[in-house]
Formats: structure tokens, sequence, C-alpha cells
């Protein structure tokens, strides 16, 4: 949800005359933040494990202060003779996002889905900021950029918990009875994709990087019950996550 995001826009950003040098900084700094949070989180309290001795803090201070370094560094690069100021809406929406991660987390189970879709939104906006640093713009392919990335990465998370919670489903009614929403999420971002080519919001391989997934969705409610291997159910959707980024990038790269 991070890296992919972030290769798509730059790939974009890169074929539409671009320059690399600036997606590297970016690189660098999204790591650095993205290392430094579980760190910072236990070292807070704020996360479900936590930092409870002198040994273990010490050892959490080795390894924030170094992340923090390189964050500051490279983030100070991008912004340097105010370069690139358009990043700060960016990071405003993704902090927003991952707040309301953590207090949707905090209301319980019953939340947990919603939260996980809601820092993905935060996570996906690396594909906005590499297509903004490499062509010093954030105009409207940045934004579509985010969106298509963030529903992709959404529709995972929601495929993911889906088979978990999922796994034990006998039948079609039992399999509807767990992931109605799952269904109905589909047919909405199918719909939306159709809006989407009929008014020509969205090139129009667009679709066809969300065939995969929408077909695989589909299709669970078909198939007879599977143990759940996580593994393999990782790399499968790994595998989906980078055939949707080179379609993607195909397909923007076709309208520049």
């Amino acid at each position: 949800m991070l890296l992919v995001p972030l290769v798509t826009g730059a790939a974009v950003g890169l074929l539409a005359g671009g320059r690399i040098a600036p997606v590297l900084r970016l690189t660098m700094a999204a790591l650095a933040l993205f290392w430094l949070r579980t760190p910072v989180e236990s070292w807070l309290g704020t996360s479900a494990v936590r930092v409870q001795t002198r040994e273990e803090r010490q050892l959490v201070s080795r390894v924030v202060l170094p992340l923090a370094t390189v964050a500051t560094v490279t983030v100070g690069a991008l912004f340097w003779q105010g370069k690139n100021r358009e990043l700060i809406w960016l990071g405003m929406i993704a902090g927003a996002a991952f707040a309301a991660q953590i207090l949707l987390k905090k209301l319980g189970r019953t939340t947990r889905m919603a939260a996980e879709v809601v820092g993905a939104l935060a996570l996906t906006s690396t594909a906005p900021a590499a297509y903004c640093v490499a062509t010093g713009r954030l105009d409207a392919r940045a934004w579509a950029l985010w969106l298509v990335n963030w529903l992709f990465a959404a529709d995972q998370v929601h495929f993911v918990w889906l088979r978990i919670r999922g796994a034990r489903a006998a039948g079609l009614s039992e399999k509807l009875t767990v992931g109605w929403s799952f269904l109905a999420g589909q047919i909405l971002l199918g719909v939306m994709l159709a809006l989407a080519y009929r008014f020509n919001w969205l090139p129009e391989l667009t679709l066809i990087a969300f065939a995969p997934v929408l077909f695989r969705g589909f299709v669970w409610f078909a198939k007879r019950p599977q143990p759940i291997v996580v593994r393999r159910l990782g790399w499968t959707e790994l595998a989906h996550a980078v055939v949707f980024s080179v379609l993607l990038t195909a397909s923007f790269c076709l309208v520049l």
C-alpha cells in the first residue's frame, strides 16, 4: 500500500518528463516515516506492543533517532528553497487519515476493518506525492492516481478481511451472510468505474487494471470452501498489486 502507489505515481510522472532525484528523496522520506511509526507508537504506549523496561526504551531510541534524522533531512531537502509546497496538503490529509484510523481502532473490533481502509487512504498518498515531486505539479492526474490506488487498496483490505472471516463459510448463503458488505463494495466499485468510463474521467485501460481483483472477488462467492493459508494469500495479493500497478501506469501513460 505504500510502495506500489509510490512506484505508480513516480512512473507516470517520470514518463511525463519528470525528474528522478526528487522521487528518490521522497522514497527515502516515506520509508523512514513509515518505519518510524511502529517504534514511536510503542514508545508512546499507543499500540498493542508497548515499551515497558529501560532496556526496551533504549533499544527503541536507537531505532527512532537514526530514522528521525533520515526523515528530517530528506523532508527538508524536498522543501528546500520553497519547493514542493503542494506536499503540505497531501501530508495534512494523510495525517488526518492516520488520526482517524487510531480513533477507529480504539472503538473496538467492529471498526477494525474500517480503520484499515482509512489507513490505506494515508498510505496511498505516496502516489500523488511521487507524481507531484517528479513533475512539480499537483494536478487532476495526481488526484486521480490517489483515488484509484486507494480504491484498489481498500478492495484488497476488505477481501483479506473477508477471507479470514469467511474461511469456514460452507455455502453461498453463509458466504453472503459474512461477505454482503464486500459484495456491495464490489458492485459499487464496478458502478463507479463504469461511470468513470462513461464520462471519460479515467483512462480506459484503468478498467482493465481493476478487472483481476473484481473477478477474484466475485468468484470467491462461487468457490468451494478452502482452508486459508495466510502467506499464500499475501503473495497472491502482492501479485495482484504488481499487475494493477503495471496496467495503471500503462493506462495513464497512453494519454500523456
